[in-house]
């Protein structure tokens, strides 16, 4: 990620695209999604269930797979929007942007990581991991920051009192858990419940549980779009919060059933269970406001990890105006 603005200087040289175009009588509004998951479960309900429409927008959603590649996208113009981690409009920041990214709402407020162990382990104990394999994320990453963060908060250092394994890219991680590799892992929903289906592995902890409320996964964009186009990113943030209360207030499998299109190699039931536990956990955000407090727990978890570049006061990375004209 700290690459980011060095990538973003050689792609806008060749790569410009007019955002917030029209479409007949909608906005399009060009959405890049750092991964596919059913973690993002409001954001897709409120494009299924129609609330896009409603407020005339069309989304045009595309998945760049990796937060380097999501914000370039977004810095690039490849995109009106990023949804991505909260922490690399931060990152963004310490190469001193003319135009920074800003966090304008919140899609999830934990983290959505489990620790996954090859056997059911009654009781389980944080000790375990001591002397063990941990095949872990993508270091500066929220999911890895977050989980050396709740291994200090239980005595165990990351990197002396086990082995972390951080050099296999994010969409092989569950691959290589699979064919061998590691004594734990951390996997997001479905991937959790699909390997204990499959006796591939049995999930024993919740790192969303372990670290608190976060502003996990935002929806970001670009200052000046925020300043051009302030009403289209009411309307956009408002389609949101449809979602989120939908996703609030509706059983796991409605919400199941209302996504599945967007996940056709995952059966509607796993996609219901992974929902639930998501949902037990207050992993979804209630609202699109980002709060001031769960922004500098973020900035702790940042800083314990030895990956805070410098301060990222809240006032200056976070525009609360959009959220809040939404819920009216």
């Amino acid at each position: 990620m700290k690459r980011i603005l060095t990538i973003f200087f050689l792609v806008t040289s060749t790569f410009f695209m007019t955002s917030c175009q029209k479409t007949s009588d909608q906005d399009v509004i060009r959405v890049a999604e750092v991964t596919r998951s059913v973690f993002y479960a409001p954001f897709y309900t409120a494009i299924a269930a129609n609330f896009f429409a409603e407020e005339n927008i069309d989304i045009s959603l595309t998945t760049t797979w990796g937060g380097d590649k999501t914000m370039t996208t977004l810095l690039s113009n490849g995109a009106d929007v990023a949804l991505v981690g909260s922490e690399t409009t931060i990152y963004v920041k310490n190469q001193s942007p003319i135009d920074p990214a800003i966090n304008f709402a919140a899609l999830t407020q934990t983290d959505g990581t489990f620790l996954v162990a090859r056997h059911a382990q009654k009781p389980f104990s944080w000790d375990h991991l001591k002397n063990s394999t941990f095949l872990g994320q993508r270091k500066g990453g929220m999911p890895q920051m977050v989980g050396e963060y709740v291994l200090k908060q239980h005595d165990i250092d990351p990197y002396t009192d086990l082995t972390l394994l951080q050099h296999i890219d994010f969409s092989n991680i569950a691959s290589a858990y699979a064919s061998g590799t590691g004594d734990y892992v951390q996997l997001f929903e479905p991937q959790a419940t699909l390997f204990e289906q499959e006796g591939l592995g049995t999930i024993v902890a919740s790192f969303g549980e372990e670290s608190g409320f976060v502003p996990y996964t935002s929806f970001i964009a670009k200052q000046s779009r925020l300043n051009k186009h302030h009403d289209l990113y009411v309307r956009f943030t408002r389609a949101l919060y449809q979602g989120q209360k939908f996703v609030q207030q509706e059983e796991a499998t409605t919400i199941a059933q209302l996504i599945a299109p967007f996940f056709d190699d995952t059966p509607t039931d796993v996609l219901a269970r992974a929902i639930t536990r998501y949902k037990q956990q207050d992993s979804y955000a209630e609202t699109p406001v980002i709060t001031e407090d769960a922004w500098q727990r973020l900035l702790n978890i940042m800083d314990k990890a030895g990956e805070l570049p410098e301060d990222a006061p809240f006032m200056q990375l976070v525009e609360e105006a959009i959220a809040k004209e939404s819920l009216n």
